[in-house]
């Protein structure tokens, strides 16, 4: 079976976060696209096979299946951009519908826009605030009092927490299994830490380890949930704007986001797109 390693949201065509990506005519067993997930490596691998009018799609990471994953979601419109052509392609996850935007530029390089589920943020309760506080040996001084910790969701639940600045991002650690127990007991994706350094300009870090993995350098889901938490508190920054991540890693990677004053409405999450490599798997 033919594994594309395509790396989504790559800045300057270095970095991004690789994803694998298995075009099929008939989608595997489970059991073998863990295998698959598992043998690739990668936070998560996309499957995808024709589906009336697009195409259906689903996520594993290395340990279990996911929602919706932004970066595979992205990796995937160009590797569907690269066999069929530039256009827009419809994508059935099992409960949404989102589509992809797939153009080329004059480099040769794959742009991919998503469209993502719709969105909704909610309260975390204080207890397991506390809980994941204590697990990221962060206090409450150390917090940004203008943005509340709270449940986001856009096709996957993500835990929002902005830090007042970019020090006390750039020491991010925890616990593993910890925070992986933490994390499946709240069914959320990953955790995100954020700092704003402008109105239009967040840098962040995205702990996985409900996936099996400490951190992702590029994370679409969580970016689009950003954004639909940013509307529902009220922000006054861009509706328009970008996050840099996987710094920290040493994969740079920038991600384009775009929503609406419509609560709940879908959010545009972009960004550019560079091949790994391309195996059998």
């Amino acid at each position: 079976m033919n594994v594309l390693k395509i790396a989504a949201f790559a800045y300057d065509n270095k970095g991004g976060n690789p994803a694998g990506v298995v075009i099929c005519d008939e989608m595997p067993t489970e059991k073998e696209m863990l295998r698959i997930a598992k043998q690739v490596g990668y936070s998560e691998t996309a499957f995808l096979k024709p589906l009336k009018d697009g195409w259906k799609i689903r996520y594993f990471s290395p340990e279990i299946e996911v929602p919706f994953c932004g970066h595979a979601t992205i990796a995937s419109g160009a590797a569907l951009g690269d066999r069929l052509g530039e256009g827009v392609y419809k994508l059935f996850l099992n409960k949404d519908e989102i589509s992809v935007n797939v153009t080329k530029s004059a480099n040769g390089r794959f742009s991919v826009a998503l469209q993502s589920p719709e969105t909704w943020s909610d309260v975390a309760p204080q207890e397991y605030v506390d809980d994941i506080l204590t697990l990221f040996n962060l206090t409450a001084t150390e917090l940004d009092p203008n943005f509340p910790i709270r449940f986001a969701f856009a096709g996957a639940k993500h835990l929002i927490i902005v830090l007042k600045d970019r020090k006390t991002l750039g020491e991010m650690e925890y616990h593993f299994e910890n925070a992986k127990a933490l994390m499946l007991k709240e069914d959320v994706a990953t955790i995100s830490l954020l700092w704003p350094e402008s109105d239009g300009l967040f840098h962040s870090r995205n702990a996985f380890a409900s996936g099996g993995v400490y951190e992702d350098p590029a994370t679409g889901a969580a970016a689009a949930a950003l954004a639909g938490y940013l509307r529902d508190i009220g922000w006054q920054g861009k509706s328009r704007f970008e996050i840099m991540q996987g710094e920290d890693m040493g994969c740079p990677s920038r991600l384009l986001v775009e929503y609406t004053s419509k609560s709940g409405a879908s959010v545009k999450v972009a960004g550019e797109t560079r091949y790994i490599t391309k195996t059998n798997g």
